[in-house]
């Protein structure tokens, strides 16, 4: 049997203070010592739910639900009585009817909203019901908003024309409203809400001439705006003639900071791309080993804006998985999704400028903390 290791308090807290700066879960179990990567987990969701009273507690000891440690002093157990007390004088201003016949929608609201100061049998006892009645009106209750919570998935869904899954639609939910995504992917499944994207393969096609080294390594995680770059071409062949997209991806935000269009897939297009960016020292860029990037003009001019170059292994695309993944995004999400397969060239080229400023500056990402490009690097600055 596995022994069992209990870490103080600071260390616990120490580790949610570098989660929170978005220090890889790796790098803060090396550093602190953390056995179990489970536990971390458990820490950031005690934090989060704002019960950080549980890191206090010893190995194998389980604080009741919504109480700490026993009190540390004799003033802290009288503050403690001193706030029930007024739960109980607050009581009939707050429960319309009480000592007469008590309204159980009402009766449910006050009494969820004390859950973290007392018990449900200490807030049935005040009301003077019994307890099976209490959870019996919060079933009735929860059954009468049901229709409702539906009908506002639906309508959340249909609005971004159902390219979010349960999880983003939850985050959307939880801005109006406490909501559990395991109860919002079950709405979803029944009423045949699901997200209808579909994601697609990329051929690796393409000879190297000039490669340039794997200085990317797959740390697809960047500190500051514009430090490490990705970047890759993608068929389009929706249109009147073939279309290609060259797009860059910042990864710190995942926004696109540069995409051009053109009709032919050469050298030209590429750089159109990268003049696009400003002039920095301390930039990576990383693509695949295709032609257009393994030209001496194309490096060239990578050299010449002070950019370092790095490339992807052949025939290993995960290498470049970010700007990847994009590209697929876009197709699923738009052409489909809305069924664009044989349509004008004008069209598809509208299609790509509008998905763009909808992926930066509107479309929400979980890895952000369910914000927009845009939104989180305004935020971070």
């Amino acid at each position: 049997m596995a022994t069992r290791v209990s870490y103080p308090v600071e260390v616990k807290m120490k580790a949610i203070e570098m989660r929170l700066a978005r220090v890889p879960v790796r790098e803060v179990m090396e550093q602190l010592g953390i056995r179990n990567k489970t536990q971390l987990k458990t820490w950031m969701r005690w934090y989060r739910k704002g019960e950080v009273h549980r890191l206090e507690q010893p190995v194998g000891k389980q604080y009741s639900y919504g109480k700490g440690p026993e009190h540390s002093s004799e003033l802290e157990k009288v503050k403690a009585e001193n706030r029930f007390l007024k739960q109980q004088l607050d009581l009939p201003k707050k429960v319309q009817g009480t000592g007469k016949e008590v309204e159980p929608e009402v009766a449910v609201a006050w009494v969820e909203s004390i859950r973290d100061e007392v018990t449900v049998s200490e807030a049935c006892t005040w009301l003077g019901i019994a307890r099976a009645t209490y959870y019996r009106w919060k079933a009735a209750v929860k059954t009468e908003h049901t229709d409702a919570t539906v009908e506002k998935i639906r309508g959340l869904c249909i609005h971004h024309k159902f390219r979010y899954g349960y999880r983003k639609i939850t985050a959307l939910l939880r801005a109006e409203q406490r909501m559990n995504h395991k109860r919002v992917q079950r709405i979803m499944q029944r009423e045949g809400l699901q997200c209808r994207v579909r994601m697609k393969k990329r051929k690796i096609t393409g000879q190297p001439a000039y490669p340039a080294e794997n200085l990317l390594k797959r740390q697809f995680h960047a500190e500051a705006p514009l430090q490490k770059l990705v970047t890759d071409i993608t068929y389009l062949p929706f249109g009147g003639k073939m279309l290609y997209l060259s797009s860059i991806l910042d990864l710190y935000n995942g926004e696109i900071v540069a995409y051009s269009i053109a009709d032919k897939q050469d050298t030209s297009l590429v750089l159109d791309t990268l003049n696009q960016l400003p002039k920095r020292t301390s930039m990576l860029l990383h693509s695949d080993q295709g032609s257009v990037y393994t030209s001496q003009v194309y490096q060239a001019a990578v050299k010449g804006k002070g950019i370092t170059m790095s490339m992807s292994r052949k025939g290993t695309p995960a290498d470049n998985a970010p700007i990847e993944s994009f590209h697929s995004t876009l197709k699923s999400e738009t052409f489909y999704l809305e069924d664009l397969i044989c349509t004008t060239t004008a069209i598809v080229v509208q299609t790509i400028r509008d998905y763009v400023t909808y992926y930066n500056s509107i479309r929400i990402q979980t890895k952000l903390n369910n914000q927009s490009p845009v939104d989180y690097r305004r935020l971070a600055a």
